[in-house]
Order: structure tokens, then C-alpha cells, then sequence
């Protein structure tokens, strides 16, 4: 990771903000900056409790079909990649960028991601033969990768077309194609094609450690996690349009509404799941992405009213600094062994037991502890921030 300090965003980890027509006087769409702040935060909020036995239910993942808050965090993300790729790459090329020294750079830092990805997986100790391959920093890496030539070179009904392709070829691939031993459409935990694929390229012992039968960032389904990147880049080319503020905040809602609707009545057959992520998942996602981002747009960029987003604005110019050092952190936090004998345990079950279980009940002492964890950061970021230290890959 290089330290720079930048006033523009870097498209795969969100170091600044874009620009876009009818934003604020200063250019910057700092709309798009809050949006990614808010969810990092939520991020650092439902991967940091307390203690695992003890969560609210909008904090948790859906079992499996279905979903919760929670479920929106990791879409919203992507879909803020592809909205900041058009503003960033149409920046780049007005400065003399050509479209091959784009997809090399973004090549160069979807390797960079993918690395640090592994580095997560693996800290401290590198058993390079049983590292969980796929994950979250890996998901980014290849779904930006794979929509640079797309946002590049496609206009944006060509990018629609594409974003439908995928969908509707992965609905074809999850419910048509055959699973050896189990057959077709089968949608069960380890008992589905992608799934099936995972186990074929990576081997069971680099999948997801609480399974080895599947993993949810796996390379089937990153294809919908494309789509949702592409759905991203067309919000992001509706914003560089000669509409009014007020014209593009209402097609946002009006595009929200569209994936509401398309995502579930997609759901009757292809159910919303997120660790499948299947494709009415993505509408789904991608219509409620459109309305919270429209509300931060309308709210900030064009309303002026920023004071309130300043703490997701600090987060959101240091989007990837503050997820990747904070899951090292907290891994560290579960190392660290205070005690002796059998009272020995880990630093944050110390911390856990004697900071907030002490006097609050199991399940708000676990919140308490996330919602410590994230103000935290922010302080952290806020540090960045003030010495306008922007770090990016």
C-alpha cells in the first residue's frame, strides 16, 4: 500500500472523491465519499462484535435465503466501485489517459487487492496449503478488473445489455446446468454449481474455513458481482448527464425502484441470497444502493447539508486503509493472550468480558463493543484525514 495524498477517486478503494455535473460548488461528489463511509462503517459494525453467540438479527447475515441490513453492505460497496470507476476513468482520460494504460493500472491494483486479501486470510502464520483463496478483497479485485474493458469501452446501453447477459446467464448456469452427484438447480449450501466449481479449482482446503464445501466470494458468482459493479457505472454515467440535481436524484429513486421490483419478483424462482448472489440479489441490491445513495446525493451535494456526514466522509477517503487495518486488528486482538493458566484468553474476550459484559447484558455488551471498535477507527481515520493523508493501492 503507497501513501499518497490525492483530492480524486481512486475507483477500486475509494480513496477521495469524484466530480460529477450539478454537485457542489467545490466539483466534488462528496455524496459518493459519505455513502462509502456509511457503509465501511456498517462493515466494521457487523464483522466486530463482541462476541459471535450474542448479535441483533439486522446485524447478521440471512441464514442463507432472504436478507437483512446486513446483506447490503458488500453489494453497496461494489456499486460504489463502479459508479466512482466512470467518474475517475473519464477524469483520467480528459488528462491524455489512453484506454490501455487504464485496464494495465487497474490490473496493477486488482493484484495489489488480491494480495492483500490473502494477507488478511493468512495472518500470522502463511500455511500456503490451506489459505481460504477467495474473499472480500479478492471479490473487489476481480469484479473491478473485469468491468474496466466494459466501462471503457461499452456505452452505457452496451453496459446494460452486458449487466443483463450476466444475470440472466447465471440464472441459466445455477438452475440448468447438471452438479455432478446432485443434479440441476439445486440451490443448498455446497450442493450448487458454483460450489461445485470452487471445490473443482481451489480444492476444499482453500474455501471458506467455517464450510470447505463452498465459499461465498466464490468464482461463479463473482460473475452477478460484476452486474453489480455495472449497475454502479450506469448510476455513475446517469450523474455525468446535463439533467438537473433534482432530475437525476429522481431517477435514482425511479432506478431504485425498478430493482426493487425486478429483484423480487426475480426472487419467486431465483431467490435473493447473498452468499449465492444471485441475480435477483442483485437487482434487489442494487435498487436499495440507488435510493440510499440518492437520498445522500440530494442531501448533501445538492442540499448542502454535509456536517452530519463528516464521519462517513472521513471514513469513506480512507475506505480500503480502514477495512484492511482494522481486520488485521481485530485478528490481532483474538492473539494476544492475557491470563494464566486455564483463565488465560484472548485480549478482546478480555476486553469483551470486563469492559462491557461486566454491566450490560450478552447482546448489548456485543454492540457496544462493535460500536467501540468503529468510533475507534474513526478516530484513526480522523487522524489521516486532518493531515490530508489519503492511503490507496
Amino acid at each position: 500500500m503507497a501513501t499518497t495524498i490525492t483530492a480524486t477517486t481512486d475507483p477500486a478503494t475509494g480513496a477521495a472523491a469524484g466530480t460529477a455535473e450539478g454537485g457542489a460548488s467545490s466539483g466534488r461528489l462528496v455524496s459518493l465519499d459519505a455513502f462509502r463511509g456509511l457503509t465501511i462503517a456498517g462493515m466494521l459494525l457487523v464483522n466486530n462484535p463482541g462476541t459471535w453467540s450474542a448479535i441483533y438479527a439486522p446485524l447478521r447475515h440471512a441464514p442463507w435465503h432472504g436478507w437483512t441490513p446486513t446483506d447490503l453492505i458488500f453489494p453497496f460497496f461494489l456499486f460504489i466501485v463502479g459508479v466512482a470507476m466512470v467518474l475517475s476513468f473519464e477524469r483520467l482520460q480528459a488528462r491524455g489517459a489512453t484506454r490501455g494504460a487504464l485496464v494495465a493500472k487497474a490490473a496493477r491494483r486488482a493484484a495489489i487487492l488480491f494480495a492483500l486479501g490473502l494477507v488478511l486470510h493468512g495472518f500470522p502464520r502463511y500455511d500456503f496449503a490451506t489459505i481460504r483463496i477467495p474473499g472480500v478483497l479478492q471479490r473487489i479485485a476481480l469484479a473491478y478488473l473485469c468491468a474496466t474493458p466494459a466501462v471503457l469501452w461499452l456505452r452505457w446501453r452496451g453496459q446494460a445489455v452486458l449487466c443483463a447477459v450476466l444475470l440472466l446467464g447465471y440464472w441459466a448456469l445455477m438452475t440448468l446446468v447438471p452438479v455432478p452427484g446432485v443434479g440441476p438447480g439445486v440451490l443448498e449450501p455446497g450442493k450448487d454449481l458454483g460450489a461445485w466449481i470452487d471445490r473443482a479449482v481451489f480444492g476444499e482446503q482453500h474455501l471458506w474455513s467455517q464450510s470447505r464445501t463452498w465459499d461465498p466470494e466464490g468464482l461463479l458468482s463473482t460473475l452477478p458481482a460484476i452486474g453489480t459493479v455495472l449497475i454502479g457505472a450506469l448510476v455513475g454515467r446517469w450523474l455525468r448527464t446535463d439533467r438537473t440535481p433534482l432530475e437525476k436524484t429522481v431517477g435514482l429513486f425511479v432506478a431504485g425502484n425498478v430493482g426493487l421490483f425486478l429483484g423480487l419478483a426475480w426472487d419467486a424462482v431465483f431467490p435473493i441470497n447473498k452468499p449465492l448472489w444471485t441475480s435477483s440479489y442483485v437487482l434487489f441490491t442494487g435498487g436499495m444502493a440507488c435510493h440510499v445513495f440518492a437520498m445522500c446525493y440530494w442531501l448533501i451535494d445538492v442540499r448542502g447539508q454535509r456536517r452530519w456526514a463528516t464521519p462517513f466522509v472521513i471514513y469513506g477517503m480512507n475506505a480500503i486503509a480502514a477495512f484492511f487495518l482494522s481486520s488485521l486488528f481485530a485478528r490481532i486482538l483474538t492473539l494476544i493472550r492475557v491470563g494464566a493458566g486455564e483463565e488465560r484468553m484472548a485480549l478482546k474476550t478480555w476486553i469483551f468480558q470486563n469492559v462491557y459484559a461486566s454491566w450490560l447484558s450478552p447482546i448489548n455488551a456485543s454492540l457496544a463493543f462493535a460500536l467501540t471498535y468503529v468510533l475507534f477507527w474513526l478516530g484513526v481515520m480522523w487522524v489521516l484525514y486532518r493531515r490530508k493523508i489519503f492511503i490507496k493501492v
